[in-house]
This record gives structure tokens, sequence and C-alpha cells, in this order.
């Protein structure tokens, strides 16, 4: 794909904003301190402006005047020392870059293909980072007439739930409507910069390296293996197959059933155990994303714009795993989910608190880095978007044809995705090496499958 630059712009606030420095939270400075990519599809539509010119000036024009309460997006990142970081409310301003395609969005063909890094911006991590934007923009206009909006926004600002949140916003001013709800800034609530209140109260597993392969001394090589990107799709019937066979057995009084995540990622879990031929004394790490937000006392404000979600594990033998029925897995992820309750969070608050370093916490092997956590062979790690509202963005030319996560090709990284016609079906975006995917494909299948023709 041949993908040509046009301009490039630097949007900043439309109204002065506040400016100083903004303590961060610990849970803005663990895990992925790198930007993460999405990206749009939109087709052709007769509703759209007729000028050239008029799409990418409507979003340069409402991605400003979204910047104004949105001002944090704006600033810039500082090292402090101790593997720390701090925000710069400073209004520089984020990237919005213009560019043309030769291609059609039919062209596009398999939504895994490494094309995409084209129609997603760039970012140089050569450049010292309190001079890296925070958010950047590219807006592909097509052959077609059809244009893609990639995104990269920085995870030390925000989390999913809030990078949603600013995408709804901004799209909501492009349409000319008033703001449905304010972010809520103050990342005090999460005593960012505050002294640690006294030792943690709970021992954190999540904190420490995942499980390695039996008689490895390091993850290293399994670091550089190639990796390749899948998305599999199961249908609504298959997700209730799964939920039934995890669900088998379990008796009235011993509570309510295991939830389509717990029984989803436990199958995945299982799957890529299989796939990757691991011996029954195998330890396997399973990575789980939870959001904290409604779990402190009190909850979180409606609008809390940062990160708020904390990752804990699953830990079992591969024999385990295998050798018991589905609802096995599905009860270690359940485990592992309850433990976050509002006294879980302060403890691994005050447990980050009382570290001398946060690097060794920070994933940045985006980076080609052989440091942080990694959650490759053996361990993986499930995210999910399913109860995340990241469909129906219409910036007032009609609601996206697709959305997606950007490239991503870290061994072990996977995502749930709700199906975007709401048919009940489910997406899963993963990543395993090369040597492992096929053989992954054929156990996330047959398993259902093998299961159904006994019943």
């Amino acid at each position: 794909m041949v993908v040509t630059i046009k301009s490039s712009h630097v949007v900043k606030p439309a109204k002065p904003t506040w400016t100083g420095r903004v303590s961060l939270s610990e849970w803005d400075q663990i895990g992925t301190v790198t930007h993460v990519p999405t990206i749009y599809f939109y087709k052709s539509s007769p509703k759209w402006p007729t000028q050239s010119n008029a799409i990418i000036n409507n979003l340069k024009d409402s991605l400003s005047h979204a910047l104004v309460p949105f001002y944090l997006l704006a600033g810039r990142l500082h090292w402090i020392g101790r593997g720390r970081l701090e925000l710069e409310c400073n209004a520089m301003g984020v990237t919005l870059t213009e560019a043309e395609s030769e291609s059609k969005l039919e062209d596009l063909g398999d939504l895994t293909s490494p094309e995409y890094q084209y129609l997603i911006p760039n970012v140089d991590y050569t450049v010292p980072l309190h001079e890296l934007p925070l958010l950047l923009v590219q807006l592909t206009i097509f052959q077609c007439g059809g244009i893609s909006l990639g995104l990269r926004i920085s995870h030390a600002v925000v989390d999913g739930k809030s990078a949603l949140q600013f995408m709804s916003e901004w799209a909501r001013i492009s349409r000319g409507e008033p703001l449905g709800m304010l972010p809520f800034l103050d990342r005090k609530v999460l005593r960012a910069g505050d002294p640690p209140l006294a030792r943690p109260q709970f021992d954190h597993a999540e904190f420490g390296l995942p499980p390695l392969l039996l008689g490895e001394l390091s993850n290293a090589e399994e670091r550089k293996k190639k990796t390749t990107i899948a998305m599999l799709r199961l249908t609504k019937i298959q997700v209730e197959k799964l939920k039934n066979m995890a669900n088998e057995g379990r008796s009235i009084d011993s509570g309510r059933g295991y939830t389509r995540y717990e029984t989803l990622t436990g199958h995945i879990w299982r799957s890529a155990c299989k796939a990757r031929r691991h011996k029954p004394e195998q330890p396997t790490a399973l990575g789980v994303c939870v959001d904290s937000r409604g779990r402190m006392q009190p909850p979180l404000p409606d609008g809390y714009f940062g990160n708020a979600s904390l990752d804990v594990i699953a830990v079992s033998q591969a024999g385990e795993l295998l050798s018991k029925p589905l609802g096995y897995a599905a009860s270690k992820i359940r485990e592992a989910i309850e433990t976050v309750t509002n006294e879980y969070v302060i403890s691994a608050i005050d447990f980050l608190k009382n570290q001398p370093d946060l690097t060794r916490f920070q994933d940045i092997h985006a980076l080609g880095g052989a440091e942080g956590p990694f959650y490759g062979n053996p361990n993986i790690a499930v995210v999910s978007w399913l109860t995340l509202p990241i469909y129906g963005l219409d910036f007032g030319w009609g609601e996206e044809i697709y959305m997606g996560p950007g490239t991503h090709d870290f061994d072990g990284d996977s995502l749930l995705l709700p199906s975007p016609n709401e048919d009940g079906s489910v997406i899963l975006a993963i990543c395993l090496q090369v040597a492992h995917m096929e053989a992954f494909k054929k156990c996330f299948y047959e398993d259902i499958l093998s299961n159904s023709l006994q019943a």
C-alpha cells in the first residue's frame, strides 16, 4: 500500500487552559507506557461534505475544541527519576496528519494486514519523551472516497475507557453537539503524588515476573521469535456452547454462573497451552485487566480520566488446565478478578509507592527492549473490550464500517471485541508466535465442535 502524507498540523486547545505539572497515579506509570493504536474506517456517503478539505478542517477545528476540557492530552510527559513520570500541562498540542492512498477500502483485505501500519501515525521514540505528543491522529483518504482514522494515544495518560470517552466527546463536538460528560481530571482520588500510607496489606504476585518455560533462565529467546496476528470469530451459538461447558455440573448453590469473559478467556488460555505443546508441569500465567472504577469505596467519579485498571494474574499448571473441565480455568480467572477489592487496590498502590524504581513494572518491549513484564510463551494476556462502547463513532459523516485495534505484534497479546452488528458474536484479536498460530486456531474451534458432538 502506498500512502502519501499531504500535510501535518499541530492542533492546540482552542482556548487557554490550565498550565502546570500534574502527578500521575501509580496505574498511569506501570504496564504499557507507550502509545496504543486504534483505527476506524468510514465508507464514502452522500451526506459527506463535498469540498475536499472540509473533513480535515472539521477534524482540526473540533479537535482543538475537544482539547479544552481534555487539556491533559495537549501536554507532555517528563521522566522525573526512579522510573517515574509526571505530566506537564503546557498546551503544546497534538499531531493531526492528512494522507492519501491510491488503494480502495475493498482492496485492504485481511483486517490483520501489516499494511495497516501505514494508516496509523508513527511515533518516533528516539525523540526525547518531553517532545512527543500524547495523541497522534492520521486521516487517510482512499481513492474510492472512503477514509480511515488512525490514532495513537499515550497509555501513560489514559486507559481504554478514558480514551473512548475522549473519542466520543470529540465526535459529539464535531457533530455540533454539547459535551455528554466532562472528564474528571484529578488523579488525587488515586493518591497521585502522595507518599505511601503503610506497608502493603496483600502479597501482589501480579507485580512479579511471569513464569518462564521449563529449563529456561530468561524469556530473551521467546521475545525474539517471529509472531503473527489472527482475528477469530465465535458466533453467539459457539459462545453459548462454551458457557454451557464452563458451567456444566455447577449446582444452584454454587453462585452465579461463569461470565462470557471468564468462559472465553479460560478457553483461550487452554487453547494456547495445547497449541504450545506445554508439558503438564509447565507453570503458566494469564494476565487479566480489571477496571477498579466501580470497585473502589467510594467508586471513582464518573468520567475519571486516567488509568484505573489493575492487571492481576491467574496461575496454573498446563496439565491441570487441560485435564480438568473448562470450568476449572474459568474458576481460576474468577478468583483473580475477585481479589480486586478497594483494600486490594489501596494495597497495590502502596506496594508501588514503596518501590525505589518503577522501571521493571513498565512494559516497554514495544521499543525492542528486553525488560518489563512479558506475557508471551508460556503465558498470555486477555484484555476485554466486550462491555466498552467501541462502536458508533460518528463525526458527522456517519458511523464507521469497521473499528479495531491497530497492529500489535507481541506474543501473548490478545483482545476480545464484541461484534459490531450486535448479533452476539465475539471477535478475538490474538498475536502468537508463527510456530503456534495454526495449532491455536485448530484447538480454538475443535474443542467447541468436539464438545458439541459429545453432547
